[in-house]
């Protein structure tokens, strides 16, 4: 396949194009780079079947040029992130919006298939154990930043469904819950590599809210190859599909076990939300997807387990400090 990556040296997008290159395929990856890295494609560098474009989702002609011929685009640009989302609300709209819109046009306009990354955030509140994609959304006020992130996925959900409907876009929507692993990094909310990292150094685990907060964690590996998979699916066309783990753990939990994986003599230290986010931050209690649809249509699974992540995380993390840090 010719493919075609936005946020190609983003976290999971070099993860990605890693896996299509083994798997024989062609890949140009476009990106601009506000939280992607080049580091993270450098074992790839200079290979002859990839192609790195700086540049934005924004740029609705350069967007259209990179989807002429291609087989298969896999747009995940987003402004991603608690701290983005609150800090850059009205550039993270944008982005989000209008930067989705020029994908999916192009990839409507020449023909190629489009899988396209949302979130769990799309469930807002709503706490149901094992959420499946058709339940309801509860999501809070919109003129609390907290939830832009959510609403924004929304709009780029429902116009995939328009295109799909009326103009016969072949599109899978991916609804991704919390995908972790080496690459990742902390400084836009992410919660086990900033864990991670406080560990490391010495300094205190910082848990926001109660920490009784339930989570599930994936590793990329295991999502990696299920975006491609449903990205060839026909099944898939159409549809929304959770993607994540269902193995449970509280903060306060995932906390403790950062520490005692690092064996760090950190503690934990909790931080309301209005100090670490500003007045108004909702959070939610719990969130457990369901991936029947996801095992139907490619067989997957999540194999990794959350010790798993926490270690491979653990070593990526430790391999970017400097050298008297990580001794």
């Amino acid at each position: 396949m010719r493919c075609f990556i936005t946020g190609g040296a983003g976290f999971i997008g070099s993860h990605l194009t890693e896996y299509l290159l083994a798997d024989g395929h062609e890949v140009t990856g476009l990106d601009d780079f506000s939280t992607g890295r080049e580091q993270n494609l450098a074992e790839i560098s200079g290979h002859p079947r990839f192609r790195l474009v700086t540049g934005s989702i924004l740029d609705a002609k350069l967007v259209d040029e990179l989807a002429d011929g291609t087989d298969v685009v896999f747009h995940l640009a987003a402004a991603v992130g608690a701290f983005v989302i609150r800090d850059k609300t009205l550039e993270s709209l944008r982005t989000n919006i209008h930067g989705t819109e020029n994908v999916v046009a192009a990839a409507s306009r020449h023909g190629a298939r489009l899988l396209a990354a949302s979130t769990s955030e799309i469930y807002g509140k709503n706490t149901t154990v094992g959420l499946r994609e058709d339940d309801d959304r509860v999501i809070g006020s919109p003129l609390r930043s907290r939830w832009t992130y959510a609403e924004a996925k929304a709009i780029d959900e429902s116009l995939i469904d328009a295109y799909v409907r009326e103009r016969g876009l072949r599109a899978v929507i991916v609804r991704l819950f919390n995908t972790v692993g080496p690459r990742q990094t902390g400084r836009y909310g992410m919660v086990i590599p900033r864990f991670a990292r406080q560990a490391l150094t010495g300094e205190p685990v910082t848990v926001f809210g109660t920490g009784e907060q339930i989570r599930c964690f994936c590793h990329v590996a295991d999502v990696v190859p299920a975006l491609v998979a449903l990205a060839r699916s026909d099944a898939a066309s159409g549809r929304a599909v959770n993607l994540g783990s269902s193995e449970q753990v509280t903060i306060n939990e995932l906390a403790r076990r950062v520490i005692a994986a690092t064996s760090s003599r950190s503690q934990v230290e909790r931080s309301s939300y209005l100090d670490a986010y500003g007045s108004g931050y909702e959070d939610m209690q719990r969130r457990v997807p369901d991936c029947t649809l996801a095992r139907e249509l490619t067989g997957f699974t999540a194999t990794r387990s959350l010790d798993q992540i926490i270690d491979a995380v653990v070593a990526d993390q430790q391999s970017a400090l400097p050298t008297a840090a990580a001794a």
